[in-house]
C-alpha cells in the first residue's frame, strides 16, 4: 500500500537528523523494503544557529529554515518534520506558505506527556538555552495542564555542555547533565523533556534511562501514523 511522502527539514544537528530517520525506519512495521515510508531529507547545516539568534541577536535562520522547507514541497515531500526543537519557534514563519502538513515536534510531545504521565503534574524540560528562553515548551506543556520546569543558570550551563560538545564530536562527563535533572527533581519534576535533539543522541551516547521522554522518537511515531502506516511501538 503506498503511502505519504516524509520530507525532514534537518541537519540541525546533522546526527540528530541521521537519528530521526533511523526511528522512522526501524520503527515501521514492515515485511519488506517496499513497505517503507518515503523519506525525503533535507540536511542542511548552513541553518544558522537558533538559541544565538534568539539570545544574542545572531544571523536570523528563518530565510534558511524557510527555504529548506519550502525545497522539500518542491521536491514531492507530502508532509514535513523537523528534528529541532528550538527551531520550533519560527514554526510559524516556516509554514506561512507551505502548502503541505507541518507536524509539531513540540505539540505532539507535549501530547504525548499529558497521555502517557497522567501522575505528572511537574515537568522537567532539559534544552537549549534559547528554548528555555523562548519557552518552546511553555505554552504546549500548559495547554496540557502541566506546569514547565527549566534549570537555574548553573544547572543550565551543565546541559548546554552537553549539547554543544555532542555538536562537536566530542563526548564529554555526564555528571553535570544528571546534577541538573537531580536539581529539577528537588523541584519536583518526575517527567522529563530531551528537549533538544542532542540530548536524544546523548541518551543513545550514555544510556541513561529514567522518565524522559524523547521527542524524536514521539516525532518519528507521529510520522508513521500520519503516513499511513503502522508502528512498532517503543513508547
Amino acid at each position: 500500500m503506498s503511502s505519504k511522502t516524509l520530507g525532514i527539514v534537518g541537519g540541525m544537528g546533522p546526527l540528530a537528523t541521521a537519528m530521526l530517520f533511523e526511528k522512522v525506519t526501524t520503527l515501521t512495521r514492515v515485511s519488506k523494503d517496499q513497505d517503507h515510508i518515503r523519506v525525503l531529507i533535507d540536511s542542511n547545516p548552513m541553518i544558522p544557529d537558533r538559541t544565538a539568534h534568539i539570545v544574542a541577536d545572531g544571523e536570523d535562520p528563518r530565510p534558511a529554515l524557510t527555504a529548506t522547507a519550502t525545497h522539500l514541497q518542491t521536491m514531492g515531500a507530502d508532509f514535513l518534520i523537523m528534528p529541532c526543537n528550538t527551531a520550533h519557534y519560527f514554526y510559524d514563519d516556516i509554514t506561512k506558505d507551505l502548502t503541505i502538513p507541518f507536524l509539531h515536534m513540540v505539540n505532539e510531545t507535549a501530547a504525548y506527556i499529558g497521555t502517557h504521565f497522567p501522575d505528572t503534574q511537574n515537568v522537567g524540560v532539559l534544552a537549549t538555552e534559547g528554548t528555555c528562553q523562548a519557552g518552546v515548551y511553555d505554552k504546549a506543556l500548559t495547554q496540557q495542564g502541566l506546569t514547565p520546569l527549566t534549570p537555574d543558570a548553573p544547572m543550565q550551563k551543565h546541559v548546554t555542555d552537553l549539547i554543544y560538545g555532542i555538536k562537536a564530536g566530542e563526548k564529554i562527563p555526564i555528571d553535570g547533565f544528571m546534577q541538573a535533572v537531580a536539581s529539577l527533581k528537588t523541584q519536583g519534576a518526575t517527567c522529563f523533556v530531551l528537549g533538544c535533539t542532542e540530548l536524544s543522541v546523548a541518551q543513545k551516547l550514555y544510556g541513561f534511562s529514567g522518565p524522559f521522554v524523547d521527542p524524536l522518537t514521539v516525532i518519528a511515531e507521529a510520522a508513521i501514523r500520519f503516513a499511513g502506516k503502522q508502528s512498532v511501538s517503543v513508547i
